[in-house]
């Protein structure tokens, strides 16, 4: 690695060179850190679920962008104004049906994220361009936005399996990880977005047997699809809705959905592009690039130890501390998704972005870290909130070292 500079691996595991900077502009992250260390454990206590989640998904928007401001404004827009970004290749798709039947012809011509992933993304910023909504802005936007819906889904999910305490729990976690550095602002927050609603609806179906389960299926079915022409990636997570469904015995959701993920695959085949043709030939980009010149032997630890540092430190002792089966089977579920990516070696680092869809659900784990809300009796106990506010202060402190200590790519 040392002898190929172009692998850019200066702060392994994480892709990046370390550049400690404190200036003026951290006291906003450091604003925004104190306030959600004073007031989030009242907040779990005592807003109602409704409300909750819509603070969580807030919260986890404004921590991404405090962290970006750290850097000035002109950081929200800089990943996506980056040479290899999906924006520079919007005007060569002119007409999106003969884009699209032969993208896998002229994949070589595109920048590398066009080239690493199906044509949804390009499309969804094409449409965008159309309507008036163009420039880095924008897509900016669209991803912090969806990388924070994230936050909710993985919450909706975690209380459907196993009860709203321990959803509540881990809220804090999930709205708050280091991971928050690469939701502002990455195309894969928006991905991660969009599979875990995906999931999340998948969820509700399995668990609920009115005919309101049909339709869940299908809209998950039909987003889950849409995730497929997103990420290549998205599609090991179909786990974690079989898992449920498997303890669940409920086989239908899972036969419905498929058929709302055929739909979208049959309307891009019928567009002129394949799903497989386009993932067989991303594969023959991604080896004749500059994975080539980065070690598999390493980076199947490496990645792990990059997306450890993403999770944060609250995750790596819930995932000791969690003995709830139930919270395990979206936990497991989202390690299985993990543990398969890392030995397909299609990701010789920078997994800290390209993994952010796995992370909501493994960062569910820190729901064992602190139970919350405690007993009404507990509530009275100063110590009960002195243990949240640490285990959210060594969270959040994560994120703003990583911040302040490295600058990293995305």
């Amino acid at each position: 690695m040392h002898r190929v500079p172009q692998t850019r691996i200066f702060a392994a595991p994480l892709i990046g060179h370390f550049d400690p900077h404190v200036h003026a502009a951290v006291l906003l992250p450091i604003a925004v850190a104190g306030l959600a260390v004073l007031v989030t454990p009242m907040l779990l206590a005592h807003l109602g679920w409704r409300r909750l989640l819509l603070v969580a998904f807030l919260a986890a928007a404004a921590w991404a962008i405090s962290l970006a401001l750290v850097d000035g404004v002109g950081e929200l827009t800089r990943p996506v104004r980056l040479p290899n970004d999906y924006l520079l290749d919007v005007p060569l798709v002119g007409n999106p049906g003969v884009f699209l039947s032969h993208f896998v012809d002229r994949i070589g011509r595109y920048h590398q994220h066009v080239r690493a992933h199906p044509p949804g993304m390009i499309l969804v910023l094409w449409t965008m361009n159309h309507i008036g909504l163009r420039g880095p802005g924008w897509e900016a936007a669209l991803e912090i936005l969806g990388g924070a819906a994230m936050v909710p889904a993985a919450l909706i999910s975690l209380r459907e399996v196993a009860g709203e305490r321990w959803a509540r729990s881990a809220a804090p976690f999930v709205a708050f990880a280091p991971a928050a550095i690469w939701i502002a602002t990455t195309g894969d927050a928006l991905f991660g977005g969009v599979t875990a609603w995906a999931i999340t609806l998948l969820i509700l179906s399995i668990h609920r047997t009115s005919s309101w389960s049909d339709a869940a299926a299908v809209g998950g079915g039909i987003l889950f699809g849409a995730a497929l022409f997103l990420t290549y990636g998205s599609a090991v997570l179909a786990v974690i809705p079989v898992i449920v469904a498997v303890k669940q015995r409920r086989v239908r959701p899972l036969v419905v959905a498929a058929l709302g993920v055929g739909v979208v695959v049959l309307a891009f085949a019928a567009a002129g592009f394949w799903w497989l043709a386009g993932l067989r030939a991303s594969i023959v980009q991604y080896r004749a690039s500059v994975a080539r010149f980065r070690p598999q032997s390493y980076f199947w630890l490496g990645d792990l130890g990059a997306f450890a540092i993403v999770l944060g430190p609250a995750t790596a002792v819930g995932l000791a501390k969690l003995r709830d089966r139930r919270t395990w089977l979206l936990v497991a579920g989202g390690l299985l998704a993990m543990g398969v990516a890392d030995a397909a070696g299609l990701s010789k680092a920078e997994v800290e972005r390209i993994w952010l869809p796995f992370a909501p659900w493994i960062l569910l784990a820190g729901s064992a870290v602190v139970a919350w809300p405690p007993t009404n009796r507990a509530l009275r106990d100063t110590r009960s909130f002195a243990g949240m506010r640490l285990w959210l202060a060594l969270t959040l402190g994560t994120g703003l070292a990583i911040q302040v200590l490295l600058r990293v790519t995305w």
